[in-house]
């Protein structure tokens, strides 16, 4: 065996897979998850809005905003299921 060869071999051996994700990178599971979170936050912080707004401890513009900003998330994330969806049935469309 030629000495190309054998280096050749062992480089293929100790490569990784295309599907694993690059050193210091998280992959799109981590975006994904960091995404929910931040959907969640916002519709928490629009939640504890509303609740000093009706108690009279914070300002109706800042319910005005949070409102909106909640309204944003939401279509974002309905706008992203769609899409989703779209691919998948695109998907089992396809010829076997």
């Amino acid at each position: 065996m030629e000495l190309n060869s054998l280096s050749a071999i062992q480089n293929y051996t100790s490569a990784k897979p295309a599907t694993t994700p690059a050193e210091g990178t998280d992959g799109a599971g981590a975006l994904l998850r960091g995404a929910a979170m931040d959907f969640a936050a916002t519709l928490a912080h629009s939640e504890q809005t509303a609740q000093a707004t009706m108690m009279g401890k914070a300002d109706p513009h800042a319910l005005v905003e949070a409102l909106a900003q909640t309204e944003l998330a939401v279509e974002t994330a309905v706008s992203v299921r769609n899409r989703v969806v779209e691919a998948y049935q695109e998907i089992l469309r396809m010829p076997v």
